[in-house]
């Protein structure tokens, strides 16, 4: 069957499915003073809300010293995303050639875990230091940068620069594959600091993501205010260009928020109903499949791990996810003159 792509919504049919929401849930979050069983676990899937847990414990928490990053990792390579700005933001939107918006990917560096950690520990930049100590990192390569959906195939034969620290990190939760039924599809490492900002998005998958060092504050919305993030059809960029902003002759328009900080006043309608998270270190957060979310962080050196796990796609949750996000169709970056 040929899939079609959802139609758009009306403005007054979105408004009242938020207000719908927002009036049946409201604005609390719950907290899990342990971790749920497979059983009470599905139905935190089901209902579909982010939940705080508390007690995940895993080596990582124990272990994850710089000395120990270091010495178990020695001179290996690492992916480390790099801007040169100063702030870090792992995919965005960022102006370029003749003040126009394009979807930006950072620039990728490969760096020892020492020399990382020497960058983030160094605090404030400033523009008399040199141009790469000025620049911000942000290990975020994701994708399965720990495990991959590969390891439940061919544990052998699934290669990863942090392989070193596997032993430290459970390649599943137990809770979760039961409840789900399946393996993670991605296993991810994030380190970084206070410049390092994952840009407002949603994902196709429910999200354990649990924090090791430091803090991390997560401004969320649910699926249904989707459209409070004015998406924006924008031009790629060439991400063989280093730091600078190149627009690729080749690359398919991506769809992006262009929000670039809800936490401003003025980013969201005055309709919007976004949450506040912060998550201390052992702290777990579960994030539901279509949530939108926009991540901080504090601390000199902030480190995390997620599993992704596939989203049901079978029933009806799939549809409507597809269905409050809308059509394809959405306006061009560059109609206005600037972000909000």
């Amino acid at each position: 069957m040929a899939l079609v792509a959802p139609p758009s919504l009306t403005y007054d049919i979105v408004r009242w499915i938020s207000q719908e929401y927002h009036d049946m849930n409201g604005s609390s979050i719950q907290t899990l003073e342990s971790p749920p069983t497979a059983a009470e676990f599905a139905q935190l899937v089901h209902i579909s809300r982010p939940v705080i847990i508390k007690g995940f414990k895993i080596p990582a928490l124990k272990r994850w010293t710089d000395d120990y990053l270091q010495t178990k990792l020695q001179d290996q390579p690492i992916s480390v995303a790099i801007t040169p700005n100063g702030r870090v933001q792992a995919d965005a939107v960022a102006a370029g050639p003749g003040g126009r918006l394009f979807f930006v990917e950072p620039f990728i560096k490969k760096v020892s875990m020492k020399k990382l950690l020497e960058q983030l520990n160094a605090g404030t930049y400033t523009p008399e230091q040199d141009s790469d100590n000025f620049s911000a990192s942000y290990l975020q390569s994701q994708n399965g940068n720990i495990y991959s959906s590969r390891f439940f195939e061919v544990p052998n034969d699934d290669p990863s620069e942090f392989g070193a620290l596997r032993e430290d990190v459970p390649s599943s939760i137990p809770w979760v594959t039961e409840a789900l039924g399946r393996n993670p599809d991605a296993v991810n490492l994030w380190i970084g600091n206070s410049k390092s900002i994952t840009s407002i998005h949603s994902d196709p998958y429910e999200n354990i993501y649990t924090v090791i060092r430091g803090s991390k504050h997560f401004t969320l919305l649910p699926p249904c205010e989707g459209t409070d993030v004015s998406s924006r059809s924008l031009r790629h960029t060439d991400d063989s260009n280093g730091l600078s902003v190149v627009p690729s002759s080749d690359a398919p328009q991506v769809r992006w928020s262009s929000v670039c900080n809800p936490d401003l006043p003025g980013s969201l309608p005055p309709e919007a109903h976004p949450l506040h998270v912060t998550l201390e270190a052992g702290d777990t957060l579960y994030l539901p499949v279509g949530w939108w979310h926009y991540v901080q962080q504090s601390g000199p050196t902030t480190i995390a791990l997620n599993w992704w796990y596939d989203a049901e796609v079978r029933g009806m949750n799939w549809i409507w996810l597809s269905l409050l996000r809308g059509s394809g169709d959405v306006p061009s970056g560059n109609d206005e003159t600037e972000t909000r």
